[in-house]
């Protein structure tokens, strides 16, 4: 019977003895690498959805600051004097909202609700008119929001 030396080192040994194995390693790792940017990146680009996307303190390009709180209650800041001139409650169902003004100024044609889709795309916040008589509350809604950055 042969020794096992006499039969010559096995497939396994000869590739490791060659170095194969280290270009083969350097692949799996870039591989991998550029798997895992693409899914962390992929992450941010995903839509948040329901009630809690609309959470938070937003500003739009009238500069108006619009501060949308976790309880269903917003308060609007139109004047940019650090106080609310508006208020009013809010309910979700899925990718639509539906605004009540409950205080603060009334200008004509407010008295209904306001209703949008919308969509939050990581740090921007946008709407699409479903139903409302309100102008100046369109007017306000339907530009692009961001989040708000006390000055």
């Amino acid at each position: 019977m042969a020794s096992k030396d006499a039969a010559g080192p096995s497939m396994l040994e000869k590739f490791t003895r060659s170095g194969q194995h280290r270009g083969m390693k350097k692949q799996i790792s870039v591989v991998l690498a550029v798997t895992a940017v693409a899914l962390l990146g992929g992450c941010a680009m995903f839509e948040q959805t329901g009630q809690s996307a609309l959470v938070g303190t937003w500003t739009n390009s009238l500069g108006t600051v619009w501060a949308i709180k976790a309880d269903g209650t917003f308060d609007v800041d139109l004047k940019h004097h650090g106080r609310r001139d508006a208020w009013g409650t809010y309910t979700v169902q899925g990718d639509q909202v539906t605004l009540h003004r409950t205080g603060g100024a009334k200008p004509k044609g407010c008295e209904g609700p306001g209703v949008y889709q919308f969509k939050r795309t990581d740090d921007t916040l946008q709407f699409t008119l479903v139903s409302d008589q309100c102008k100046l509350r369109r007017k306000n809604v339907l530009q692009p929001w961001t989040p708000w950055k006390k000055n």
